[in-house]
């Protein structure tokens, strides 16, 4: 008799229907259409099936429904049409945005934003009890605000569970009115409260790991640069290390670290990090500072490019902005242009190099100029000494002996509470110092002392 099989059918894909909105006198990185084509990568990397799009150009979004009437009854048709069970707005829609749209479009067709989008991709990518806490305290910090009767339960619905079981296929539930709403606020206040604990908790651990790793003298370089540009792919390339790599959005999450042996023997550091993006989510950034402290306290930024895009420089534009909203814009940082390897063309990687000062060219994936990139990182981080003055109270013990066993010194004045201290320091140790510096000696010193004399 026959062995009866059987076959497991995927459920069907949800639909989405994308809405994108240009402000003008509204400064944006990606033209519209390029930012609409990146919500839908965002929304296949989501799991979702784009089904259409539409755009509009305002002097302002409309108080009431961010759309004008005359689009919003434009998209519903197209809606209607498309089959669509979700509307996707390229921007973060205020609550009463989303409570307005909502109302108009009924309870079959769900609202979505960017930020909720995002969001959800991270709740599916988080593999590690840090990533999965950052996570659900993003989410609520977000949907706390938003919060109505199409949106109860959701403390029991996400609480403990990382933020996986509050994604967006949890959203629909009908709750038993206005007196429900505050019970769920009540929970989800308590909840976020238990969230901030354990992630200081986690701070305390990452501090404490970081202090060891100071004693150790290992310098670290953090891997930074928009999503999908290739940074686990060089992390592999460098240390031969087996981080999960496809070609998707926020493929990877949480930050990875490994040992890499730079030219002439010295050892460092290298952490991968989560991947910026344009109109990152400020409750993101707020939830992740446990990881993103990471890079605040790096040595070196290696500011991976996907060399390939066209709009390499609007990517590269917004990782700098992201890495001053987290206290990272003055640590030094070297240019890594990849992919060299997909262009047709050699003569672009040469031009790239000339359009993005102290760059290297490389292919994370052929292995193309990594040696080169190599030693452009001992370089940086021990080659290089730059002048400087500082003034150290006493309690700051460390970093004398620091400037003393790491430094080249000229000149040493004790005073009062202190001691100056004029001398040279490698360039990856300046950003230590930077609160204690005096004096500045040349003009082409690093960001990290510029404008703190």
């Amino acid at each position: 008799m026959a062995e009866k099989v059987t076959h497991r059918t995927q459920p069907p894909k949800q639909r989405a229907f994308l809405v994108g909105v240009s402000l003008r006198g509204k400064p944006q990185l990606l033209p519209l259409e390029e930012s609409l084509a990146e919500l839908a990568r965002l929304a296949e990397t989501a799991g979702l099936e784009v089904v259409g799009e539409a755009t509009q150009r305002l002097d302002r979004p409309y108080p009431k429904t961010f759309v004008g009437p005359g689009k919003l009854e434009e998209i519903k048709a197209l809606v209607e049409e498309t089959e669509a069970d979700i509307v996707l707005f390229d921007d973060e829609l205020s609550p009463r945005h989303l409570r307005e749209l909502e109302n108009y479009f009924g309870q079959q067709v769900r609202i979505l934003d960017r930020t909720a989008l995002i969001l959800d991709i991270f709740a599916q990518h988080a593999q590690t009890r840090e990533g999965a806490l950052q996570v659900e305290l993003a989410q609520y910090e977000y949907r706390l605000p938003r919060l109505t009767r199409a949106w109860t339960h959701l403390a029991r619905q996400t609480g403990g569970g990382g933020g996986r079981a509050g994604r967006m296929g949890g959203v629909g539930l009908r709750g038993p009115g206005e007196r429900q709403l505050e019970v769920d606020r009540r929970d989800i206040r308590r909840r976020m409260a238990q969230l901030r604990k354990a992630l200081e908790k986690v701070r305390a651990h990452r501090q404490r790991y970081r202090s060891r790793r100071r004693k150790n003298r290992l310098p670290v370089v953090a891997l930074v640069g928009y999503t999908n540009a290739g940074k686990s792919t060089l992390l592999n390339r460098l240390t031969r290390a087996d981080v999960y790599v496809a070609d998707q959005l926020f493929a990877t999450l949480d930050p990875t670290t490994r040992r890499v042996t730079l030219p002439n023997g010295y050892v460092a550091l290298v952490t991968d990090t989560v991947g910026f993006i344009q109109k990152l989510p400020t409750s993101l950034v707020a939830a992740f500072r446990a990881t993103l402290e990471e890079i605040a306290e790096a040595d070196l930024l290696l500011h991976v490019i996907d060399i390939t895009t066209p709009h390499a420089m609007a990517q590269a534009e917004a990782v700098l902005q992201t890495l001053e909203a987290i206290g990272a814009g003055h640590i030094p940082i070297l240019t890594v242009l990849n992919k060299i390897d997909l262009l047709e063309d050699p003569a672009r990687a040469q031009a790239a190099l000339a359009a993005f000062p102290d760059a290297v060219a490389i292919s994370a994936l052929r292995g193309q100029g990594v040696p080169e990139l190599l030693q452009a990182m001992a370089d940086k981080l021990y080659a290089t000494y730059r002048p400087v003055t500082v003034d150290l109270p006493y309690e700051q013990g460390g970093l004398i002996a620091l400037f003393h066993e790491m430094g080249q010194i000229e000149a040493v004045q004790h005073h009062r509470g202190g001691v100056r201290i004029r001398g040279r320091l490698p360039l990856r140790v300046l950003a230590r110092y930077a609160p204690f510096v005096v004096q500045q000696a040349d003009d082409d010193a690093p960001r990290a002392l510029e404008g703190e004399a």
